[in-house]
């Protein structure tokens, strides 16, 4: 049901993004009344699932969920209509119009796409408005490392200062900045003292592989929230809402110190004591053989106040182009990390199961929404990328078109476009071929 939940939520969000991309391609033609003769929600080569004629257009919906296209009359695009190609120019073709106008209908699908990310964004926040975790609150008790995290010099209980000497306001933003911004060092204090950390050469390419970037974890008590089957600890005599505070004699404040700790106790009873309203009470545990004490502790986000901020629909459209705007520039500096030796970011490109984990297993339609957005963006500037058969491609030959005023011929542009296709279903394999190797791994 987790994988059906993800897999609807991904075909969901790409066929609104789709529609959206060819809606921008199809008014702009529109307006330069250019014909379109299909619309096409994802890909029909040999049949189509359904479609209809309404004017000069068929509209349809293929049944390969690899995109959508609109097609229009007299473009070299994915169709390669050659013999349409062949005939003299007729006034509503794409062929005959002026450069200008070819160039805005070209670039319409990402506009709308750019536009779609920011009209989610303004929504987003006038509806449910922003909430995040401040490095404050984290530093209440400090962050638990990974390996990662251990091996870059950082230490449990850390409190996080800054990045690069910036402090970073939003902890859940630190991965993120340490990876796109290039940052040479990080800054915490330890036992009292401020304490630089340089980021060694080679950590953000291992933080890039790390399958869950999130190698900072906030830092909390151990109060029992809940207990699991046949709890050991349950038997003994433990309560919800009681906190533990160590093992034998052995003082432990937190809830990672103590599943450290208890990993050396196996088959043992231990003694844990715990406080119970003002009151400490010791209890005898018999700890099982897979090392656990069938305890859940309550969650993190217990121990924590977050930012909130509401806004009005107003304050919201500002905020939403700022959104969309700071969007961008962190997948621009995503794409840029591709071209890194050091870092190899191509290793990790993944196809359409990589996007589709993205997604959580249960429907939450704000986290739709934000994943939405954040993929119209992607979808805007991977499109703009100077490949024939992109719409960057042709932005690129029409751009050349108006500064040199000569025009590329027609089987030149056949045989971009081809090249175009191949280099892309090369990427689609390479990236979905990723997501299989990971699979293994």
């Amino acid at each position: 049901m987790d994988i059906l939940i993800k897999i609807l939520q991904l075909l969901l969000s790409l066929s609104i993004l789709v529609i959206f991309h060819e809606f921008g391609h199809f008014i702009t033609a529109k307006l330069f009344k250019t014909r379109v003769e299909k619309f096409y929600l994802f890909f029909n080569p040999w049949f189509s699932l359904f479609k209809f004629k309404k004017g000069e257009t068929e509209y349809g919906m293929g049944w390969l969920p690899l995109g959508g296209y609109v097609k229009i009359s007299g473009m070299i695009d994915e169709s390669m209509d050659k013999e349409q190609m062949k005939l003299p120019p007729q006034p509503h073709e794409f062929r005959a119009k002026p450069s200008w106008q070819r160039l805005i209908i070209m670039l319409g699908g990402v506009t709308v796409n750019v536009l779609l990310a920011i009209a989610i964004y303004i929504v987003m926040l006038a509806y449910w408005g922003d909430e995040y975790l401040p490095t404050s609150e984290v530093n209440k008790y400090g962050i638990t490392c990974d390996s990662l995290a251990l091996e870059m010099g950082l230490m449990n209980g850390d409190k996080f200062l800054s990045v690069d000497n910036e402090v970073v306001e939003d902890y859940a933003k630190i991965p993120l900045i340490l990876i796109l911004d290039k940052a040479q060092s990080v800054q915490v204090e330890r036992d009292g003292e401020i304490k630089n950390i340089p980021i060694p050469k080679g950590f953000i390419g291992k933080l890039i592989k790390q399958k869950k970037p999130s190698f900072l974890s906030v830092r909390f008590p151990y109060e029992v929230g809940k207990f699991g089957k046949n709890s050991p600890a349950e038997a003994a005599g433990m309560l919800v809402d009681d906190k533990i505070l160590g093992i034998n004699e052995l003082s432990l404040q937190y809830f990672d110190e103590f599943q450290s700790q208890l990993k050396n106790y196996t088959n043992q009873t231990i003694v844990v004591p715990v406080l119970r309203n003002d009151d400490t009470v010791r209890l005898n545990i018999d700890v099982s053989e897979e090392g656990i004490l069938g305890v859940y502790s309550k969650s993190p986000m217990h121990y924590f106040t977050f930012a909130e901020r509401d806004y009005s629909f107003a304050e919201a459209i500002p905020a939403g182009f700022v959104k969309a705007y700071d969007g961008v520039g962190n997948y621009l500096k995503q794409l840029r990390l591709l071209f890194s030796p050091e870092v190899q970011a191509y290793k990790s490109v993944g196809g359409f199961i990589t996007i589709g984990s993205i997604f959580p297993s249960t429907w939450d339609w704000e986290n739709f929404w934000r994943l939405t957005a954040f993929l119209s963006i992607m979808l805007a500037i991977l499109n703009v990328l100077p490949i024939p058969a992109l719409d960057g491609g042709h932005v690129m030959f029409l751009m050349y078109e108006i500064i040199t005023r000569r025009k590329a011929s027609d089987k030149f542009m056949e045989y971009a476009q081809l090249v175009g296709m191949i280099i892309l279903f090369g990427l689609l394999i390479f990236a979905n071929g990723n997501d299989i190797v990971k699979l293994f791994n």
